[in-house]
């Protein structure tokens, strides 16, 4: 979609207010950054959204129209391709949403392999980032499982799950803040020069009460309420870290709760990545009263989620055939049979999950294991007599695949 240069979604746009700021910690710096960082600045004051009535052109309404035509699709074309009786359909939503929450955490700098990701998935991962990046799994998983609850609750415990699993931000898991946070000029002792402060501590509930009320409406265009919703969260950024992944989770709830997406996780936050410069500027605009952009963020995001989304699912079911080939012989009813479809949702395992998964004993989970590896389906990578993981090479190549396909989308063209 080309945006407008007249603003096409008008939005009440920010106002701002002036404070005066001096670093309550001066002896932790610089007298000339103490200099720098006294004096006066200007916080963001949110305007309530929540009876806000668009006035959309055609152009804007066939682009949305558009766009939700395509998670649909994606969502029918992971029901069709699995059916809804297979068992497998469970583990591929879980596989979609921990690539979503590691294309939303990308979005925050933090990278981690697929590999990485399913060692931490069952306690065997040392790298911190895949921990944090687990955090925004958790995330995603509350608010899918929030997402016929939307209120302020249900926001609270995304945050928790996300921030429970970063180092060092526990203390701030599931609170409102209580203090001032602005974007950019991090590392200053204090708010002045950063490219955006965001409200006041004591407006962020009744913010927050108002988006609230705003995603409950049913009379707006879904993908349009979505992004509108995540931008005034941005916007309000009620909390002292976690926003950006906390609203992009938000998101997610939003998909599943107005039925775009009812059986998988919809991959939007790869669609951002490609382009996350434009959907930082898409935000900044928004502030200023033109949420144009940021639809026509999530209208292409859509759009490149369901496409690479589907082929996804594709890589992963052909994989699973080619195993399920491979296994001819073996009973159906077998422990090494249903442990099948669980690799496409843990592609890493250790005997200790197979147990827990399939409710065998430990004997009994060696057994399917080595089946497995006999069959050349499973791979043993350790080499160790004891703590031995085990894993499937063309599911992890998939999903690296899958994330490769987004990083080259991203590169400048």
């Amino acid at each position: 979609m080309t945006e407008a240069t007249t603003i096409g979604v008008a939005v009440p746009a920010v106002e701002y207010e002036t404070h005066r700021w001096r670093p309550s910690r001066p002896e932790h710096y610089s007298k000339s950054e103490v200099r720098r960082q006294t004096g006066e600045y200007l916080s963001a004051i949110t305007a309530p959204i929540a009876r806000w009535q668009p006035s959309l052109s055609g152009e804007i309404t066939a682009d949305i129209d558009d766009a939700t035509q395509a998670l649909m699709a994606f969502d029918r074309h992971t029901r069709l391709r699995l059916g809804l009786d297979n068992p497998t359909l469970g583990p591929m939503a879980a596989i979609l949403l921990r690539t979503e929450s590691a294309s939303s955490s990308q979005i925050e700098q933090l990278t981690t392999s697929a590999r990485q990701l399913a060692l931490a998935e069952i306690g065997e991962g040392r790298k911190r980032h895949a921990l944090t990046v687990i955090g925004n799994v958790r995330a995603m998983e509350s608010a899918i499982g929030l997402s016929d609850d939307l209120s302020l609750p249900s926001i609270l415990s995304m945050h928790r799950e996300l921030l429970n699993h970063q180092h060092g931000m526990q203390v701030h898991a599931g609170r409102i803040r209580d203090q001032l946070v602005w974007i950019g000029n991090r590392d200053s002792a204090g708010p002045l020069g950063a490219s955006f402060i965001a409200p006041q501590a004591d407006d962020v509930h009744p913010a927050m009460e108002d988006l609230v009320n705003f995603m409950r409406r049913d009379d707006l265009p879904v993908l349009l309420q979505i992004a509108i919703a995540h931008a005034q969260f941005e916007t309000i950024h009620p909390f002292v870290d976690g926003n950006g992944r906390t609203g992009r989770a938000l998101a997610q709830a939003l998909l599943r709760n107005k039925r775009l997406a009812t059986h998988t996780t919809v991959p939007i936050s790869a669609g951002l990545l490609i382009a996350v410069d434009r959907y930082f500027e898409a935000l900044t605009a928004f502030r200023s009263g033109d949420a144009t952009p940021i639809v026509a963020r999530f209208a292409d995001a859509a759009r490149f989620a369901a496409s690479v989304g589907a082929a996804l699912v594709d890589s992963l079911v052909d994989e699973l055939d080619r195993s399920s080939e491979q296994m001819v012989g073996v009973r159906r009813d077998a422990a090494a049979r249903r442990l099948l479809p669980l690799l496409i949702g843990q592609p890493v395992v250790n005997a200790g999950y197979v147990q827990q998964h399939l409710g065998i004993n430990a004997a009994a989970a060696q057994r399917a294991l080595r089946t497995l590896v006999d069959r050349d389906v499973l791979a043993e990578r350790t080499g160790y007599a004891r703590n031995r993981i085990w894993e499937h090479s063309g599911i992890l190549d998939a999903l690296d695949s899958y994330a490769e396909d987004i990083r080259r989308s991203s590169l400048p063209r």
